[in-house]
């Protein structure tokens, strides 16, 4: 029998794009999409979606019964840079939220649950080059200090009480399909979207800022493998480092000049370079490769002409249904 799946945030970033492969793995009718609202068309027009208050446990249990739904993504969540803007909100939506769905594994509700954590959960303190996945973690962000937690209780509910949740500790996430949602690493989505509209891009990280980041491609590749895996094989059931590739803003300025030689990019760091500041360079994730073999398959060249393709492709489209 197939698994009824909800996705919980279906219409962010990384829920928009899970939700269409997860429809192409199961069938349209065994995967339900939900959000707090209908923000994304493109998800609420492509198969069964329901609006569900991710802090809301009643909310989140009437659409399980209602659907049969055995296995729960829980998506939603408010990113660094806006989770420093709204501190509390950040706290109560991304924290609430988590204890709904394990609650609800814990009642026997629902069988399996993904839950991302992210690189944010290091911080300064925490070794930079090829950051282990034990290692100290003191994060300096609201954003980082949920996911912390949240891979706490993840790891506390599998021992305590048998909850079969999985986790990716995600670096940062480039897509062409969806923009930016607010964190640190937009500024690796923005620039591309730029390079097409004005051939010019004014970055809000230094030019030096290396940072783990990752095509979404691979992370919805990564998803599906974890969740896939045999229980035996996930053996972290706090949250697992993923890597793919790292680069600098000048490094990904030089891959967009190779295709657009005019392009220029100026620098004007904001209080995100101090978020960046705090993070990884490079990410060791030798457990999960190890553990259900996880492997990437785009590195920076790959990214940039994938990205530049696809978004010529809707502008072009677009200025031709605007005339």
């Amino acid at each position: 029998m197939k698994s009824k799946i909800l996705i919980i945030g279906a219409c962010g970033q990384i829920g928009s794009e899970l939700t269409f492969k997860l429809r192409e793995l199961y069938g349209d009718s065994n995967v339900i999409a939900s959000d707090i609202s209908y923000s994304n068309l493109d998800i609420v027009n492509s198969g069964i979606f329901e609006i569900v208050d991710a802090q809301n446990y009643a909310s989140i249990k009437v659409c399980v019964e209602k659907y049969k739904i055995d296995t729960v993504y829980l998506m939603a969540a408010m990113l660094s840079a806006t989770g420093e803007k709204y501190p509390m909100k950040a706290w109560d939506l991304n924290m609430e939220s988590l204890f709904h769905v394990l609650n609800l594994a814990r009642a026997k509700f629902i069988k399996k649950v993904f839950w991302p954590s992210s690189i944010a959960v290091f911080g300064s303190t925490t070794p930079k080059e090829y950051t282990p996945q034990y290692t100290i973690m003191e994060p300096s962000t609201v954003y980082g200090i949920t996911k912390q937690v949240g891979e706490r209780w993840c790891e506390y509910y599998h021992n305590k009480y048998g909850v079969d949740v999985r986790s990716l500790r995600y670096p940062g996430i480039i897509s062409w399909k969806t923009l930016p949602g607010g964190g640190t690493t937009d500024y690796a989505v923005e620039i591309y979207h730029e390079a097409i509209k004005n051939k010019s891009y004014n970055c809000f990280l230094k030019e030096g800022t290396e940072l783990p980041m990752m095509y979404m491609d691979d992370a919805i590749k990564a998803t599906v493998d974890v969740m896939m895996a045999s229980k035996e094989n996930v053996k972290i059931r706090s949250s697992y480092n993923l890597a793919a590739i790292s680069f600098t803003p000048k490094q990904i300025a030089e891959s967009i000049k190779k295709h657009i030689p005019e392009f220029k990019i100026t620098y004007a760091p904001d209080y995100r370079q101090d978020i960046a500041n705090s993070w990884p360079k490079s990410i060791n994730d030798s457990y999960a490769r190890q553990d259900w073999k996880w492997k990437h398959l785009f590195n920076l060249e790959n990214i940039t002409q994938e990205m530049l393709m696809q978004l010529n492709k809707n502008y072009s489209s677009a200025l031709n249904k605007s005339k």
